[in-house]
């Protein structure tokens, strides 16, 4: 064993340490990340044959995180880690997208990339070393890599940009991005801001990529410490003779095709199919099922030169619209009767059909990942079925792609929801039709559904994706806003960027081509910003603000703070009082302790029951006074008197010299049962036991000439009342407000204040 490290300070003065040669040996590169006491390993292997017919590079990145990283058991029945998180999955995503470009274009081998955390200090943020880690693997391996690359986390943080801050430093961050580069390009931007400025994001890219290209440098080393050779591979068998034809017949004609400009995405891929059908049919039937293949690969190369230099030549794209031109857009809100809010928003042949549903507290997400725990408040879902671009396919679930757009739209949007709002919100998003980028599709139709639903954003938000086209070295290029599909795949770039009128919320962007300099990206962001604003002023037509009100079926909800000791009081043992409070009001109530007390949620889809259940709370935390009157509950009837529960869970004692200005010789002749409602007045707290004494008598007239009788001073007996026996009842006992007669206990304890 000769295990390697390389170690790279950060500018705070932390650092992260590189080592190969240890573990996972069997692997074509296997390497240990970690920074404090964070850990994550990479593996790398790959095929050393590409699968027959196989013409793309299948690439697998994988992240997963142990629980026995932070110390803790995996929730659920089996208690084992099962399928990906959202966040795994995200993860992934990040270190895919930088990887894959960077594979030569002739690699065509099964090759699957596996970063685990192993250690976890609940500080350091693992994500952001994952690409690091499984460059590094790729590095120290024999696996062909144009990198390496490594990934970075920036964020500004009281105006200072800092590099993979801690969890802590995040929470205070107004501009958070995950940033990959090589040495000398950056290839993939993904995060989020509160709405900072164009001039801000590129002085983040900048910082970000200083500090990616230290740590490029230290793989160059390591790498050259281990002193690997790359193999060498034969996955593709070409004809340059039939690539030279397949050009030559077909460019022409597909070139005239893209400077149509024709909007018609079907029209144009049946124009495009039918070249290269053509060409296929006019070779010898004897060759033509072993070249069809090789065909439909150069006759892409064909399509794609032919879309490219339209654009850079003669300025046309393949819809007909210039660089700068967005396609016609119609939106309209309120169009499903059903959901809390609803909306419609269509920009070219691209269609989001947005709902929203407002909930209450049951209704939070509950996050329970390695070293994510908590609730989430604000939902978006994001879903892309095949019929939307055509496709005879089955839905089989969601897909990563899916998780990602659906990630993008929510921070998109998160930052702009306002602050205190009491229901719980889900954004679901259908892409009905697709040409171009659902998700910045779903950005505008979560904001129109957002304002139709009543929910007040603190600004409206749209977003818009921008493609690039460049010749090599991109001496000659072309912006391009509002990508087409077909742009998209046949383009340098697609850099999404959301945001209001007065900044940027969320991007997203992945570079396909090399040299990308920062004053195109300037010109890219000042582009998408034009766009931004022409797409904001048609959302802002369309519903000015939101509705006054919510719509008669979404259900109301209240909301109370009340003091931490009564918190206790108004669950009850095991829950009885709430359930109780909730079965006989029909509303929903919930209650979590904060800093401030408690905070009660109540939720109905009527004022009566709202009205119900605060009012049987404001019973349970409302402070008894002496000299009120309350309409109480017989709950026992005693030799000496009856206990009446006056307020919620509280009992007191009437006395039976207490219920009628007349003498009552027993409690039979008074006419109390169990059960029955009584009007009483609170006439003593005992400041030391907490015991109430209650008076029915206090409440009627005083007969005529009545005179109360003097009560002996204490330590003296009182003089006998006629016909009262000494001895046997009464012997021993207290007068009032806790009387014992006859030892006998009342059947419960008071309550206490």
């Amino acid at each position: 064993m000769n295990p390697i490290q390389k170690t790279i300070a950060l500018p705070d003065g932390r650092t992260i340490t590189i080592e190969t040669g240890k573990l996972a040996k069997q692997a074509d590169g296997a390497v240990e990340v970690r920074m404090g006491n964070t850990m994550l390993l990479a593996t790398v292997v790959s095929a050393k044959e590409a699968g027959e017919g196989v013409d793309f590079m299948p690439l697998q990145v994988e992240y997963k995180e142990k629980f026995s990283a932070a110390g803790r058991f995996p929730g659920g029945f089996l208690k084992r880690e099962g399928r990906a998180s959202d966040y795994e999955i995200l993860t992934a995503r990040l270190v895919d997208r930088v990887l894959r470009p960077l594979f030569p274009d002739n690699y065509h081998a099964d090759t699957f990339v596996n970063i685990t955390l192993y250690s976890a200090d609940g500080v350091d943020a693992p994500d952001c070393l994952a690409g690091l880690a499984a460059s590094a693997a790729l590095a120290v391996s024999d696996i062909p890599f144009n990198g390496p690359i490594s990934e970075v986390r920036v964020a500004r943080i009281d105006g200072k940009f800092v590099i993979d801050p801690t969890f802590e430093e995040l929470q205070k961050a107004d501009i958070e991005l995950m940033v990959g580069a090589t040495y000398e390009n950056i290839m993939m931007v993904e995060g989020e801001m509160d709405e900072c400025s164009e001039a801000d994001l590129l002085e983040a890219l900048r910082t970000a990529h200083e500090a990616i290209k230290v740590q490029c440098k230290a793989q160059e080393e390591l790498a050259a410490a281990v002193g690997v050779a790359k193999r060498e591979y034969c996955h593709e068998t070409n004809d340059e003779e039939l690539r030279a034809d397949v050009k030559a017949k077909c460019y022409d004609r597909a070139y005239e095709i893209a400077r149509k400009g024709c909007a018609d995405k079907h029209w144009r891929q049946d124009s495009f199919d039918a070249i290269c059908n053509d060409y296929i049919e006019s070779l010898p039937e004897e060759e033509r099922e072993a070249k069809t293949p090789l065909v439909k690969r150069y006759y892409h190369d064909v399509e794609k030169e032919a879309m490219r230099r339209c654009v850079l030549d003669e300025g046309v794209r393949l819809d007909g619209r210039k660089t700068t031109d967005i396609r016609p857009i119609w939106c309209e809100v309120d169009y499903l009767p059903g959901p809390h809010g609803s909306a419609v928003f269509t920009r070219g042949e691209t269609q989001a059909l947005a709902t929203v549903t407002l909930g209450t507290k049951m209704d939070e997400k509950i996050l329970d990942d390695v070293l994510n725990q908590g609730r989430e408040r604000f939902l978006l879902h994001y879903n892309f079925p095949p019929f939307s671009t055509g496709e005879a396919k089955a839905v089989r679930g969601v897909g990563r792609r899916e998780i990602g757009h659906g990630n993008l739209a929510h921070r998109a949007l998160k930052r702009m929801f306002p602050e205190g709002f009491p229901y719980v919100c889900r954004v679901v998003s259908d892409i009905l039709e697709s040409n171009g980028s659902s998700s910045m599709a779903t950005v505008c139709a979560g904001t129109l559904a957002l304002l139709d639903a009543g929910v007040k954003m603190r600004k409206p938000v749209a977003g818009i994706a921008m493609g690039l086209i460049s010749d090599e070295g991109a001496t000659k290029y072309a912006i391009l806003s509002d990508i087409l599909g077909d742009e998209d795949h046949l383009g340098d770039m697609d850099f999404k960027v959301t945001g209001t009128a007065d900044g940027i919320t969320a991007t997203q962007m992945d570079i396909k081509c090399d040299g990308l300099s920062y004053e195109i990206l300037e010109k890219a962001l000042l582009q998408a910003r034009e766009g931004r604003l022409h797409i904001l002023d048609i959302i802002n037509a369309t519903i000015p603000a939101a509705r006054e009100d919510y719509k008669p079926h979404v259900p109301r909800i209240v909301t109370m703070l009340i003091p931490k000791e009564l918190i206790g009081a108004v669950i009850g043992p095991g829950g009885k009082v709430i359930q109780g409070i909730q079965e006989e009001s029909g509303a929903q109530v919930s209650i979590d302790e904060i800093d401030e007390g408690g905070y009660i949620e109540v939720a109905a889809a009527n004022k009566d029951s709202i009205d119900k259940a605060l009012a049987m709370i404001n019973a349970i935390v409302e402070l008894p006074e002496e000299g009120k009157t309350y309409h109480g509950t017989v709950r026992s009837i005693m030799d000496f008197g009856a206990f009446v529960e006056f307020m919620p869970h509280r009992d007191g004692l009437l006395h039976i010299s207490e219920i009628a200005w007349e003498r009552l010789d027993d409690m039979e002749a008074s006419g109390l049962k169990e059960g029955d409602k009584v009007d009483v007045k609170l006439i003593e707290i005992d400041k030391k036991t907490g015991k109430y004494r209650l008076s029915m008598r206090a409440l009627l007239p005083k007969p005529e000439g009545y005179v109360e009788p003097q009560r002996a001073p204490r330590g003296e007996r009182a003089p006998r009342r006629e016909g009262e026996r000494r001895g046997g009842e009464g012997r021993g006992q207290r007068r009032e407000g806790g009387d014992r007669r006859g030892g006998q206990r009342p059947p419960r304890k008071e309550t206490k204040e």
